[in-house]
């Protein structure tokens, strides 16, 4: 049904990189959330005045907020694809991330409105009516839910939206709630016991919890995260497959929304060679970066020495030891002043970012006293730095 539906309402929907394909998607989901949810809406909510049960009402509030999530998430997408003027030279991509800020706190709010109303109904219960019309209805909710969260999945990662991830997430959340409140009908049906208030407290939290996951997921780009480390591959391993490139480090990139990223990164090139031919090959690297990866990408030129024996062997025993200490450890901008009675070690320690000060003090005391076994004359120099590459959950 997915790719049904995206062949017949998205046009050129397999050219995800163009942005009104990425919009096309966008819109589609938010229609087909907010028909879903609407629809959902109007049966919980029959049903639940109905049959005098708080948790369904409250489930159905939850579809009605999620329908309202929709729109939101249908305007956002609009105005995320607004082309970059004067005052946005990067674009609007972000605003992506801050309509699903805005859900993640509809979300909230309908939690905790519904958990005020559970609470109140311990002290005052009102009696249950079991229908069965009621149990089918939460049933086929639960299917239409899950469904649209799998649609809502598999379309966010096809085109790496939070937006629609959120969506699922939710949506998945909303599986769980309307199950449990499924439980509650058939306790009271069979067991004649109304565990409709507490199990409308468990749907609330529940619902909150989904908002705070959302809120979470989407604050992360917009506050600058760590690059992933397949996006950290793809860029690295474009760039070094250039020659005159022999290696990159300290790649930083920045998110201004999916599909619009600013990088910069380093390139090491060998320092015999002529800067006017290195900065040829830079200038083209970033070119071809833009037209294949969509990334703006701005190259910093390391002049390294490749014939340098002394220098290679120095360089070999740094990243011996300290594989030796932590494989997490490594070295860049390697470069050796020798002297008679002494020869400085310079480069830069790439340490990961949980190390306190006391750690990253200890590695390099660990490593200055191996070197010098190694060789009385090294002295290592080292500037220690912290990794931009996000750690593997």
């Amino acid at each position: 049904m997915t790719d049904f539906l995206a062949k017949h309402f998205v046009k050129d929907y397999e050219d995800i990189e163009k942005m009104s394909v990425r919009t096309a998607y966008g819109v589609l989901a938010s229609i087909v959330g907010i028909f879903c949810n609407v629809l959902l809406f109007a049966a919980k909510f029959i049903i639940g005045s109905w049959s005098r049960s708080v948790s369904i009402i409250a489930d159905g509030f939850n579809n009605l907020s999620d329908a309202g999530s929709s729109i939101i998430s249908f305007v956002g997408v609009k105005m995320a694809n607004k082309p970059a003027d004067e005052e946005h030279p990067f674009g609007h991509g972000r605003m992506e991330y801050i309509v699903a800020l805005i859900v993640s706190f509809l979300v909230i709010e309908v939690g905790l409105s519904f958990l005020k109303d559970s609470i109140g109904k311990i002290s005052e219960p009102r009696e249950l009516q079991f229908h069965a019309i009621s149990v089918v209805v939460l049933l086929l909710s639960v299917g239409v839910k899950l469904w649209l969260g799998l649609f809502n999945k598999k379309l966010g990662k096809r085109i790496d939206s939070k937006v629609m991830l959120a969506a699922s997430a939710d949506s998945m959340g909303d599986v769980i709630t309307t199950s449990a409140t499924i439980v509650s009908i058939l306790v009271f049906k069979f067991a004649g016991v109304n565990i409709d208030s507490f199990v409308g407290i468990g749907v609330s939290l529940v619902v909150m919890w989904a908002g705070v996951g959302i809120a979470r997921d989407t604050l992360e780009p917009l506050l600058g995260e760590a690059v992933p480390k397949d996006v950290y591959e793809k860029i690295t391993a474009f760039v070094e497959s250039y020659e005159g490139v022999y290696g990159t480090h300290d790649l930083i990139v920045h998110n201004y929304g999916p599909g619009r990223s600013m990088a910069s990164v380093h390139a090491e090139v060998p320092n015999e060679v002529d800067i006017e031919i290195s900065h040829e090959i830079i200038d083209r690297i970033e070119r071809d970066v833009l037209k294949e990866l969509g990334i703006y990408l701005v190259i910093h030129m390391d002049p390294v020495e490749l014939n340098n024996e002394q220098l290679k062997t120095a360089k070999k025993h740094v990243i011996h030891e300290l594989a030796q200490m932590d494989e997490a450890l490594s070295i860049h901008d390697f470069r050796m002043v020798d002297g008679v009675n002494q020869i400085n070690l310079i480069f830069d320690l790439v340490v990961p970012a949980a190390y306190n000060k006391e750690k990253r003090k200890e590695i390099c005391q660990t490593l200055r006293r191996r070197m010098h076994e190694v060789d009385a004359r090294y002295q290592c120099v080292i500037q220690v730095e912290n990794s931009f590459i996000a750690e593997e959950k």
